[in-house]
This record gives structure tokens, C-alpha cells and sequence, in this order.
């Protein structure tokens, strides 16, 4: 898409939102918000040397919410800032038809759906002086080099990382594919108390998963991948593939093991989920309804004194190209605002184990009479929900391999199955496969294996944390070691 389309796109995008906020009011409303979004997304998928599939498209979309104060407390003007003022009856549309009658109709339904909707008293935009954001381009967030990639040679990035994991080894001669994908957003968010705001964003990556064989014909399967908002910082698919090749044959020749309680090591991939929990149990909405082990936690210790938890909607990294000069680059969670339209910041959730600080979008806020914390997730249709930046769990100073160096014996985890977790009771229970420590070394693969554990012992039990913390996506953490988990198996 060229660049004065672009700009026309945008501009007509802008419009768009504007004068369904305008509208909405000349119709009554007391707010109103827009959302809207253009994307463009390829993707393709490469197995055995040729192409499977191949999907390119391009998207626009105008989401509105509207509010009327209750007319039953009077006051129209009134925003319902507190429970203690009018309620707001609230509703919300969205649409993919951006003609003038389809946006005429997702208007006036959300005014009409409104009406007949009951009070919420913590329904309502964010105070006035709250709205703003960061500076957008100073968070890095978009890259012209992605859009610049001809699909010829994205075809062949994904072409030349399967080839790569399907010779490095003779016991590897199947694969389950490679794919490439780009993608690039614009959003904008409009609403009627003067916030106003924008930013686009960039994406590429790509993944191999070959399959390893050995001489009895077990088989065995990983992957592994590369992505980044711009291309300069995408690794080469060569070494993509042979690492992808590598963590499939590490687990050949995969057993069970007694059941037994142990210590166990998480790989940075699931440590990450399982930390993530941490947060999870932090979101506001379930602290409200009394359904997380952390409600009525805040303050408290709720983990071991070496975990601190951060979320920082606002992470720049700065990468040193192979020219030595430096690039700054936005996180894969940094945005300029939530989906609330309040500036996105950094939040210190858990600190030193003690819960200091909520997942909080405006509304829940209001629930819990607190101010937001700048996470509200927003997409076109519905209310803002609750979602992270980029997340992260404070590294150690030991290596990897000093870790399982430590573990005289235990297991070392690169999968879990299953979604085994109960945010209410902390209840954790999860199929798994990895690899056996003995003696502080990698001895042989596992599988078939369950781990299990309550999260309120296990974030307590952390007993070692690496210092390879790396964001490959959103969330981060390192290495982590939990001390006498249940690894349930034969």
C-alpha cells in the first residue's frame, strides 16, 4: 500500500470514529467512544519444500460504545464517575461495513440497545484528566521493512528454515511445516471527552516444526522460531531450523518415571506461563468477584521473597546490529495507551513476593474503588476486558546449566499439556515431557508424565532463578526451579 494511500486510509479512518462519537451524542448519549482498526496480514505455510497455503488480507473495522446516564437518577451530564453518582446505561457495536448506512446502523443500534439496557454505577469513560499517552514514536512500534519483504522471499525464509532442520540429521526426515507471517496494525481510539489517539505497529516472524525418527520408528516433534517487529532483528532461518532439529532429537528415546516428589526445572517457554499465573491471579475483575487465591491479598506475601512480577506497557530494547549501530525497538506488549485510552506504565505487581499492586482497567477500578493501572484490553465489539503489556519476572544471577547443576535429581520441563490450573484454589496439575536430571546433568528424556503442585506452595518454592531472561514475545521469564513438586508417571 503506498504512502499517500495510506495517509487517505487513515485520515478516512479518523473521520470515521469522529463522527460516530459526534453522532452518538447529537442522539443523546452522555459518551462515547470509537475504536477503529486497518490491518493487513500474510501468512504461509511451507511443508516438504512446497507451499501448503498462503493467506494474505487486509481488514478495516469502526467499533463504538455509548452511555446514557440512567434517567431514573436524572442528571444526563453526569459521568458516572463513582457508584455514588447516576449509573450509565451502556452498549456497545462494531462493524466490518464502513458505507455510510453501515455505519449509520451500528450507530443508532448502539444508541437504541443503550436505552434498554439497566444501570451499571461503574459504567463510564475515565475522568477527563486521566486520558493521554505516551510518545508513539519514541516506542518504536512500527517498521516499513516488514511490508517491504516481497512474498517471494518470505516463501523462502520458511523454505530455507525447514530445509535447514530436515539436514541436520539423517533420523529427521519429515516435517509439519514452516511458516512465515507478516502483519501490520493501525489503530485509532476517539472518544468524547477529548482523547484522541493513534499508533501503528509491525510484525514478522517465522517457525519450524521438524519431526525426528529414530531406529525403532518412535517419533518425536518440537519447533522453534524467530520474530520481531522489523526484519533487521529477524535471526537466520538456518539457525532457526537447525535449533528446531535439535530440541525435536533431545527427546527421542523418551520414557516414563516413578512417581515421586522432586525438585523441577521450567525452561524459559513454560516458566513463562506458569509465572504468568502470577499475574493471572492479579486481574481485578476476579480479585472483585472473590474469585482468585489472591483476593483480598494486597499487601500481602503471595510468593517468595526472590519474585518480583512486573507488566510495563511501555518497554523499549535497544539491539546492536550487526554494523554495531543500535536500533530501538518497541516490546511486543508496548502500546502508547490502553484500551481505555489512559497511558500505559509500568506496574510492579508482585514485589519481593508481596502483592503490591492489581491488573486494573477503569472499570474494575471503579469496583474496587482504585485507580486504574493502564490495563484495559480493548478490541472493536464489547467493553474493555483486562490484558498485560509485557510482563516479566525479575532474573537471577545463576546460568541455566548451574541450576541443573544443583538438581541431584529431578526433571527438567520443555512441554506442558492441558490447561490444569485453578486461579481459585491455585490448584496445578498439567501433562508434561522434558528431560531427567541426574546428578546435575540432562541424563534422558520423559514423557507421559504429569506435575503437579498447588501455585500458592509453588510460587513459594522457587528455589532458583536464571539470569537468561529473553522476550521472544510479550512475556518474559527465566529459567525458574521449584522445590518438592509431584512428577506423577509410571
Amino acid at each position: 500500500m503506498g504512502t499517500a494511500t495510506t495517509a487517505a486510509h487513515a485520515t478516512d479512518l479518523r473521520q470515521l470514529a469522529e463522527e460516530a462519537v459526534a453522532r452518538a451524542l447529537r442522539l443523546g448519549a452522555t459518551d462515547a467512544e470509537a475504536v477503529a482498526v486497518e490491518s493487513e496480514d500474510f501468512r504461509v505455510n511451507v511443508r516438504l519444500g512446497q507451499v501448503e497455503q498462503l493467506i494474505e488480507s487486509g481488514s478495516r473495522g469502526l467499533g463504538l460504545r455509548v452511555f446514557f446516564a440512567a434517567s431514573a437518577r436524572g442528571s444526563s451530564g453526569s459521568a458516572g464517575g463513582s457508584s455514588g453518582e447516576a449509573g450509565q446505561r451502556t452498549a456497545s457495536t462494531s462493524t466490518s461495513d464502513l458505507s455510510p448506512s453501515g455505519v449509520t446502523r451500528i450507530i443508532e443500534s448502539a444508541v437504541e440497545l443503550a436505552k434498554v439496557t439497566g444501570a451499571d454505577p461503574f459504567a463510564g469513560l475515565p475522568d477527563r484528566a486521566a486520558f493521554g499517552s505516551n510518545d508513539v514514536d519514541a516506542l518504536a512500534l512500527y517498521f516499513n521493512d516488514v511490508d517491504a519483504i516481497p512474498p517471494a522471499e518470505r516463501i523462502e525464509i520458511a523454505r530455507r528454515c525447514e530445509t535447514a532442520a530436515l539436514n541436520h540429521d539423517t533420523r529427521i526426515q519429515n516435517s509439519s511445516g514452516a511458516d512465515f507471517d507478516a502483519s501490520s496494525l493501525h489503530r485509532i481510539m476517539v472518544n468524547s471527552r477529548g482523547f484522541s489517539g493513534e499508533y501503528r505497529s509491525s510484525y514478522c516472524g517465522f517457525s519450524v516444526t521438524p519431526i525426528a525418527q529414530d531406529a525403532s520408528g518412535a517419533m518425536q516433534r518440537d519447533f522453534w522460531y524467530s520474530s520481531a517487529r522489523t526484519a533487521k532483528l529477524l535471526e537466520s532461518p538456518e539457525a532457526v531450523g537447525r535449533k528446531a532439529a535439535d530440541r525435536a532429537l533431545r527427546r527421542l528415546g523418551a520414557r516414563r518415571v516413578a512417581t515421586q516428589h522432586c525438585p523441577v526445572v521450567f525452561a524459559p517457554e513454560i516458566a513463562r506461563g506458569l509465572l504468568g499465573n502470577l499475574l493471572s491471579a492479579a486481574d481485578g475483575d476476579s480479585i472483585y468477584r472473590n474469585a482468585s487465591m489472591f483476593s483480598g491479598k494486597l499487601g500481602e506475601q503471595v510468593a517468595g521473597e526472590n519474585i518480583t512480577m512486573i507488566d510495563d506497557g511501555t518497554m523499549v530494547f535497544d539491539h546492536v546490529l550487526p554494523d554495531d549501530s543500535t536500533l530501538r525497538v518497541g516490546g511486543f506488549g508496548t502500546s502508547p495507551f490502553d484500551g481505555d485510552g489512559l497511558p500505559t506504565r509500568r506496574t510492579v505487581v508482585i514485589e519481593r513476593g508481596i502483592l503490591k499492586e492489581l491488573m486494573l482497567n477503569t472499570y474494575t477500578a471503579r469496583k474496587l474503588a482504585m485507580q486504574s493501572t493502564g490495563k484495559a484490553s480493548r478490541g472493536l465489539a464489547g467493553a474493555p476486558g483486562i490484558g498485560g503489556g509485557n510482563y516479566f519476572l525479575e532474573p537471577g544471577t545463576e546460568t541455566p546449566s548451574q541450576i541443573i547443576a544443583g538438581v541431584p535429581s529431578g526433571l527438567y520441563v520443555l512441554q506442558t499439556m492441558g490447561h490444569g490450573v485453578n486461579l481459585v484454589t491455585g490448584d496445578y496439575s498439567v501433562g508434561a515431557s522434558g528431560l531427567w536430571i541426574e546428578g546435575g546433568e540432562l541424563a534422558y528424556p520423559v514423557e507421559q508424565i504429569t506435575i503437579a503442585g498447588n501455585l500458592k506452595d509453588i510460587f513459594r518454592n522457587v528455589s532458583a532463578i536464571g539470569n537468561d531472561l529473553e522476550f521472544r514475545g510479550s512475556g518474559a521469564v527465566p529459567t525458574v526451579r521449584v522445590e518438592g513438586m509431584t512428577v506423577a508417571g509410571s
